[in-house]
């Protein structure tokens, strides 16, 4: 683990010392753009990859891919009626993941692989070349290697010592950084036989009786799945919890802070607002974009055009397909550090975080504009789409 741990920690001070060094020098966000397009990150490989994958499907099978639904091309994927289109060696390498994948509960891709499949016909959708996620990509790595080099001249004009040292550290930090992802996409190893094992016994249970179906058993605690082996009946409990999370998952919002009264101090204000038709959030990947936006609150399915702004409650690495053919980024929570607004940096793809309500309040089709440096979501005109 520790062999893992350290070149992160050193990445983590190659990205603050710049800041410190180039005080002064560089303007807010630059140095931002250094990180753009790095290597190493097990993610952004995914990602390219599936690329890839779909960029190579030609003739029947991508017209296939992308005028067919996702949940029927999944369906036809699991039964081996869907023409090879090389999607066994991803899942091999990337089948593991998911949306909250470090929930034992939440099938993965190899078990269901429809968020792939939207991801792929979203790709294949992309009609300018320079717009395709490989060029995306490629650009915003070339356009880090530039402003490294503008920031070092600018800064050994007046400080050499200290530019040279910005300039050492701003190359570790892109060749370092990536591997932050590393650590969580190793231990999925693990996490997906805990689940492939738990499976098994829920198959047995459901073999004997004791279960509905094999996946009731994410419902149980280790010592209740243990009674059950044992004979114990545990469908009262099953049913009445598949219950309970089935009602929160209808939940679109999810406090961030709860009181001991059960309070949420959120909803007790209005959203912030920077003006009439404007919504404040917080800076989290630079630039600025006006485009539809796109309101997606699970990927499973979702339809992302080139150029859309995604508008989500939150993301995390099984959302990231989706970041190679968006415009930008508004999600409801999340920190300058945490995975998505990360990813949109590394893409260069704008982003505004923290922007309460933002899926009440955006609607898909509405032209709005994002502008990073000020932390706005602008409302435009509304096409009706929903």
């Amino acid at each position: 683990m520790m062999s893992i741990l350290w070149p992160l920690w050193a990445a983590m001070v190659a990205s603050w010392t710049p800041e410190i060094l180039l005080k002064g020098i560089a303007e807010e966000g630059e140095v931002d753009t250094v990180l753009r397009g790095m290597p190493h990150n097990p993610t952004t490989e995914m990602d390219l990859a599936l690329w890839k994958l779909a960029s190579e499907a030609t003739g029947d099978a991508r017209e296939l891919l992308v005028n067919s639904p996702p949940e029927e091309l999944a369906a036809r994927y699991r039964n081996g009626t869907l023409p090879d289109i090389g999607l066994d060696a991803f899942l091999d390498a990337y089948g593991r993941r998911a949306v909250a994948e470090i929930d034992l509960g939440v099938p993965r891709w190899a078990e269901d692989p429809t968020p792939v499949f939207a991801a792929i016909a979203g790709y294949l959708r992309v009609t300018d070349p320079e717009q395709t996620p490989d060029r995306r990509f490629a650009r915003a790595a070339a356009e880090a290697e530039a402003k490294i080099d503008e920031l070092v001249r600018r800064a050994r004009a007046k400080r050499p010592v200290r530019g040279w040292l910005a300039g050492l550290m701003m190359r570790r930090a892109r060749a370092l950084a990536g591997l932050r992802e590393l650590p969580k996409f190793c231990w999925l190893h693990g996490l997906a036989q805990m689940r492939e094992q738990m499976l098994l016994v829920g198959e047995e249970l459901a073999g004997n009786g004791l279960l509905e179906r094999p996946d009731d058993i994410m419902f149980l605690d280790f010592r209740e799945a243990q009674a059950a082996v044992r004979g114990a009946d545990p469908h009262g409990l099953v049913a009445q919890r598949r219950a309970t999370y089935e009602r929160e998952m209808r939940r679109r919002h999810v406090p961030n802070v709860l009181l001991s009264d059960g309070t949420d101090p959120e909803a007790l204000g209005a959203p912030a607002t920077a003006g009439e038709g404007v919504l404040a959030g917080m800076p989290a990947a630079p630039g600025k974009v006006t485009g539809r936006a796109r309101v997606i609150l699970d990927p499973a399915g979702a339809r992302l055009e080139p150029g859309e702004i995604l508008v989500a409650p939150s993301t995390d690495p099984g959302w990231t397909p989706l970041f190679m053919t968006a415009g930008g980024l508004v999600t409801e929570t999340g920190s300058p550090v945490s995975h998505g607004p990360t990813v949109a940096r590394e893409y260069g793809i704008p982003a505004v975080i923290g922007v309460r309500d933002a899926t009440h309040l955006v609607r898909t089709g509405q032209e709005i504009t994002l502008d990073a440096a000020n932390g706005t979501v602008t409302f435009g005109e509304d096409d009706g789409r929903e």
